[in-house]
């Protein structure tokens, strides 16, 4: 059986394909929210279902949160492992949604066809496209071109609390030569986009205490100290008017992009009026001196994720108020130690304390390094190639703004490499309401897993 024939039953399958997407789309797997656990452990189920009927050997795992699905097919020397996740975000505010979240559609918009619904991009659409490659292969071929596991997670929106102990647990039945994942998007519409590196990230979170009791603020506006306006005051201070985070010590470990592949990125096709358009920006806001994709890719940030006190309610209530509150991530970059810039976060805000204020933080909030991928390795040349095949566009190795944690794992927990390969836009709208994922993404992306393994098995 030839490459082309494995092509042509994705072509014609591909309504059967959008039915099974639809299926699985319809389950709320919500992760961090205990009130869909039960859905949670369904969508788990429903993927078994699916792999055992391609012939996998495939479970649902229990761990201390919600199940991982294992499955094992194929044969050979060559052993590939396919990561993904089948939680969702939750999708408040659910007034801003044009029609239920877990009713997914079919829509028409000016850019071509899309599946709307929560997790058609993050990251149900993408892990189907591995899936469906996988059938379509096994259809035309009668087996797999190698071993493949298929390793689904259920938190990955909600910390991933069980993942580290269960690769530890599991590392020998996990372990493959090479990690594929299908969680990132492409640098601009219809450019096959490789990503070599990732961003870490940081949380914190901390509340500034004043009075003991909220005051009236004619009895004592004026001698109080306001604990918001002595946040809002520690928060101005983070950054200069450059853009640059000032707290002391904060871009330790952060390198230069260096000139080659600098020029790479200029070079990918990148759409920079497009993209701060698409939100409603006239022009970037960040990092002074950087291009836009060297801020989203190779500059560490500092952002501001909730900040809150005192009354809320309609109307007013004249309150000076105990409390307030601030929630901050960090992007990480380089050799940035998360451990290490805890300390500097907090010391920061912590010298500046006024008299009579205190602060408290939450002590429970994870942190994780940048990941740098081993582009040198043959398969990135080799998948590289394959996608350029399908997309009739050169395939781009890029940095991505976001992270994923599972990538560094694979190399710290299980001692392998991991090549991220995604078919998502930046306009997908996930984590926010009315998600889509193209119709061209999810069908070009099942005929590029058909050609990454073609190649690379």
């Amino acid at each position: 059986m030839t490459l082309d024939a494995t092509l042509a039953r994705i072509d014609g399958d591909l309504p059967l394909a959008l039915d099974r997407l639809m299926e699985l789309l319809r389950i709320p797997s919500i992760s961090t929210d205990p009130a869909w656990k039960a859905d949670c452990a369904r969508a788990a189920d429903w993927l078994v279902a699916e792999l055992n009927s391609l012939g996998f050997a495939a479970e649902s795992r229990a761990t201390p949160g919600h199940p991982m699905v294992v499955a094992h097919g194929g044969t050979g020397d060559r052993h590939l492992l396919f990561y993904g996740h089948y939680d969702v975000q939750p999708v408040d505010p659910l007034n801003l949604w044009h029609r239920d979240p877990f009713d997914p559609v079919i829509e028409s918009t000016a850019r071509g066809d899309v599946i709307r619904g929560r997790g058609s991009s993050d990251d149900k659409g993408q892990l189907m496209t591995f899936i469906e490659a996988c059938r379509a292969w096994i259809a035309e071929h009668g087996a797999l071109p190698c071993r493949i596991t298929v390793f689904l997670e259920g938190e990955e929106e909600s910390g991933s609390p069980s993942l580290i102990p269960f690769m530890r647990d599991n590392a020998a039945e996990l372990t493959a030569d090479l990690a594929l994942i299908c969680d990132t998007s492409m640098v601009s519409p219809g450019v096959p986009s490789i990503a070599g590196q990732l961003r870490g990230m940081l949380k914190d979170e901390f509340t500034l205490h004043g009075p003991r009791i909220d005051l009236h603020s004619g009895h004592y506006g004026g001698p109080a100290l306001n604990p918001l306006r002595e946040i809002a005051r520690i928060v101005a201070s983070f950054h200069d008017d450059s853009g640059r985070v000032a707290v002391e010590g904060f871009y330790e470990g952060v390198h230069e992009v260096p000139p080659e592949l600098k020029r790479q990125w200029e070079a990918s096709g990148f759409d920079e009026k497009d993209y701060l358009e698409s939100v409603g920006f006239t022009r970037s806001h960040g990092e002074a001196g950087y291009s836009t994709l060297e801020q989203q890719w190779a500059r560490p940030t500092l952002e501001i994720n909730g900040l809150w006190g005192g009354y809320q309610g309609a109307g007013s209530k004249t309150v000076i108020p105990a409390e307030a509150h601030c929630k901050i991530t960090c992007r990480l970059v380089g050799d940035m130690d998360p451990d290490d810039l805890r300390r500097k976060l907090r010391a920061h805000v912590e010298a500046r304390l006024p008299a009579d204020a205190r602060v408290t933080w939450d002590g429970d909030l994870e942190g994780s390094p940048a990941a740098v991928m081993n582009t040198d390795r043959p398969e990135f040349e080799a998948a590289r190639q394959a996608l350029s095949d399908e997309w009739n566009r050169e395939a781009v190795i890029v940095g991505m703004g976001g992270s994923i944690p599972i990538a560094g794992f694979f190399k710290t927990v299980l001692g392998m490499d991991a090549m991220l390969i995604g078919f998502a836009n930046d306009d997908d709208a996930i984590h926010s309401p009315n998600e889509k994922y193209d119709v061209k993404s999810f069908h070009k992306g099942i005929r590029s897993w058909a050609r990454v393994l073609a190649k690379i098995a």
